[in-house]
């Protein structure tokens, strides 16, 4: 009964309005930045998003071979870090045996994906350290090893989105 008495008071009733936000300062953190905010954003695959830049395939290979041959191997082929060309077609399992080899000739669907991946990923013992015009020349020097692009190439941000890659259509879109 005691317990009928203090609900009808309103006593354990809960307040059903809707609470709206209030503007407090809490003291601490501050407003993101412009240049912030873009170590948080990836370029899209037209191209918007990519940063000014250029490299060739024979400035890319020198940096990869400073930066990048210890982990993915002389010829891209892996080695402690994934291999990085070949397996074009082994997406398709064929023998229903055979596992896929997903390499950035095989999977990946935008040449901007792989700029915006070595950007921020690599190396792996120092990643975002590399600066765009060297990020440009290794994403070309990739490409062209995987015949993706001629060896004579140049890669910016209005060719980069350009690339044609082998797996660009073997996605099937998300309809949202």
């Amino acid at each position: 009964m005691a317990l009928a008495g203090l609900w009808s008071t309103g006593a354990v009733a809960q307040d059903t309005k809707t609470q709206t936000a209030t503007n407090h300062a809490y003291g601490f953190g501050t407003n993101i930045t412009e240049a912030d905010l873009k170590e948080f954003t990836s370029p899209l695959p037209d191209g918007r998003g990519m940063p000014k830049g250029t490299g060739t395939v024979m400035q890319g290979e020198k940096i990869y071979m400073q930066q990048c041959l210890a982990c993915h191997g002389a010829k891209l082929e892996g080695g402690i870090g994934d291999r990085l060309i070949g397996g074009r077609g082994s997406l398709t399992i064929k023998d229903g045996v055979q596992a896929p080899i997903k390499t950035v000739e095989s999977y990946w669907p935008y040449a901007t994906t792989l700029f915006d991946y070595v950007k921020r990923a690599m190396p792996f013992t120092t990643p975002n350290s590399m600066s765009d015009d060297d990020v440009y020349a290794v994403t070309a020097y990739i490409l062209s090893q995987a015949h993706i692009i001629p060896a004579d190439a140049t890669l910016d941000q209005d060719s980069m989105p350009k690339v044609q890659m082998p797996n660009r259509d073997g996605f099937t879109p998300a309809n949202r």
